[in-house]
């Protein structure tokens, strides 16, 4: 595929560049769509991104409609038929300014203004539009084949909310119209798993206005969580893990201490207590540092592995939530682990596996990153070279496949992410194990080694869900709601033929409960093919147990599978050791 760069020269643009240079070509012929239909528009930013490609514009009063962004794309499609070629030329910053001002574009001006005074400024121009842009961009607008508007939302200039609102158009494109056709068929099943959707259908959890951004937890997505919570603590358990729980609140000096003030007092709600200002907890590790410093420790006692279900929260912008998957408050499934430097690599390799059982449990693939030294960081090269090099021994040895995300560590130490992949192609960056020399030190953290002299242990954050409520998010849209048994909210319901069922269901539900199972009892006056679609479409019951007056003359249940669709008729002794057997063994 040829492309024009920014010197004037045109060359074979690198396969995997190619989709992102569709984009950002796209991102311009959008904009001179826009610009045709609405001449008075002033343009922002305009770049691909890794799922298509946007414009930031201010189009004064003019709201846009969904028929609006149709006509956009329809002109959009004529850009392209017209075959414009694409030309690029460059000016010195001055004339830049006067280029802009000229065409009255205020937001370029005020962003040629950002850059240094010696700047060379290239542009890219198709017909009668022009664009300041570093490129590189197709030769030709009948390039870009495939694509699609999808919506528009709001979006501060530079995203500051000092700032104007200006109004983003997104879209997406690709090679060709199979690939396209591919990701709006996606997008379609996407939409159909949505867990904000599938959480109210099923009656999982809810939002309102008077909380925005904390989410509310129903009876049966309460059924979900402890479910979830049960297990992580079964494993932990297992694996010899304590656990602990810290307050919510706690004083500011601790987490200067900690050095979160310093770097995230921005994300942090605060309050005063006793003319003491406080912060409520963000992260829960400070308070495990304090539960470990309560008592001195031995050699012997280390590792010592430290679990908690904590209650954070975090200030997100309100144009950042979505869901489950972005709130202001949520349950992080911590644990921090004190050990020996000659532990480093042991105790890495336990948490992966771990990390990595858990993500087999639910069916996900996942990649690795190892994220280094950031910019704004605390403690010495010699710290941070230990602890970079402690992560990559442990995934060598695992003989893990990982790639280097360069700066992206937190602020007191290396990390490794684990990105897993649910069954629609999309990644989640949820699992992370983080290597901290710091948090230690600034709490003189110590024990007692073998010759009786005090040393400094190392610590590692790490999560396997990440948070609570996110996995959950992640978990709905995965299945579609239709959790594993073990997981269900409602995993058995039985539903009667007719009236005359009544006493018999009554029995059948009474030995469901009285074994443990999650179940309902639906003897509602409706029929029964009904009462079948809606506990397996809406509810997504895994078994349904169908009561008439067979069953009643035989002393068995006819047991219709969810993800099978067929009926089994079994002694209700057989239901409940199969079902039995299935929670047991969260398979």
């Amino acid at each position: 595929m040829k492309v024009l760069y920014n010197d004037g020269t045109v060359g074979e643009c690198p396969k995997e560049e190619e989709l992102h240079v569709i984009r950002h070509t796209a991102a311009h012929i959008m904009a001179q769509a826009i610009q045709r239909l609405w001449p008075h528009a002033d343009f922002a930013y305009g770049p691909a991104t890794e799922k298509g490609f946007y414009y930031d514009v201010d189009l004064g009063d003019t709201k846009l409609t969904d028929e609006d962004l149709g006509r956009i794309e329809a002109e959009m499609k004529k850009i392209v038929k017209e075959n414009l070629p694409l030309k690029t030329f460059t000016l010195p910053r001055e004339e830049a300014v006067k280029l802009m001002q000229d065409r009255k574009e205020k937001y370029k001006e005020e962003h040629i203004g950002d850059l240094a005074e010696d700047a060379i400024i290239s542009f890219y121009q198709q017909g009668d539009y022009v664009d300041m842009c570093i490129g590189p961009h197709l030769t030709y607008t009948k390039g870009v084949k495939a694509f699609k508007i999808t919506q528009q939302s709001g979006a501060y200039w530079k995203g500051d909310k000092q700032n104007k609102m200006l109004t983003r158009i997104n879209g997406i494109a690709f090679a060709s119209q199979a690939d396209l056709d591919a990701h709006l068929k996606l997008m379609a099943e996407a939409e159909l798993r949505d867990h904000r959707k599938i959480g109210k259908e099923m009656g999982l959890f809810m939002f309102r206005d008077e909380a925005i951004g904390f989410p509310f937890f129903l009876p049966k997505g309460m059924k979900v969580k402890n479910a979830l919570i049960d297990y992580w603590r079964d494993i932990h358990s297992r694996e010899d893990y304590v656990e602990v729980s810290t307050p919510l609140i706690m004083n500011r000096q601790l987490w200067e201490t900690s050095g979160h003030w310093d770097h995230y007092k921005d994300n942090m709600y605060s309050t005063t207590i006793d003319e003491e200002t406080c912060c409520i907890k963000p992260m829960n590790c400070p308070g495990g540092v304090l539960v470990y410093k309560s008592q001195p420790h031995s050699y012997r006692d280390l590792p010592l592995r430290m679990g908690e279900i904590g209650l954070v929260h975090r200030h997100e912008l309100r144009g950042a939530l979505h869901g489950l998957f972005r709130v202001r408050c949520f349950n992080q499934d911590d644990a921090h682990i004190f050990m020996r430097k000659d532990q480093i690599t042991d105790e890495i390799t336990g948490v992966v596996n771990l990390i990595n059982e858990v993500y087999e449990k639910f069916g996900f693939k996942y990649h690795v990153e190892l994220s280094t030294r950031p910019e704004d960081s605390m403690g010495s090269d010699e710290d941070w070279e230990a602890a970079t090099n402690g992560l990559k021994d442990a995934l060598e040895r695992l003989g893990l496949p990982y790639v280097i995300n360069e700066g992206d560590g937190a602020f007191y130490g290396p990390k490794i992410d684990f990105h897993l992949e649910d069954c629609l192609g999309r990644t989640w960056q949820c699992g992370t194990i983080q290597l901290d020399f710091q948090m230690p030190q600034n709490f003189e953290l110590d024990y007692v080694d073998e010759k009786g002299e005090k040393q400094r242990p190392i610590m590692i954050h790490r999560v396997c869900f990440g948070s609570i409520e996110r996995f959950i998010g992640i978990l709905t849209e995965h299945f579609a709601g239709k959790f594993p048994v073990w997981l269900a909210p409602v995993q058995a319901k039985v539903l009667l033929v007719s009236e005359k069922s009544q006493e018999y269901g009554a029995k059948v539900y009474q030995a469901l409960k009285d074994a443990g199972i999650r179940c309902e009892f639906d003897n509602r006056n409706e029929k029964i093919g009904y009462l079948i679609r809606e506990a397996r479409q809406v509810d997504r019951v895994p078994y349904m147990l169908i009561i008439g007056e067979k069953e009643i003359e035989n002393n068995c249940v006819s047991v219709r599978n969810r993800d099978t669709d067929q009926t089994t008729s079994m002694s209700l002794d057989e239901f409940l050791a199969q079902i039995k057997n299935q929670i047991a063994t969260r398979s």
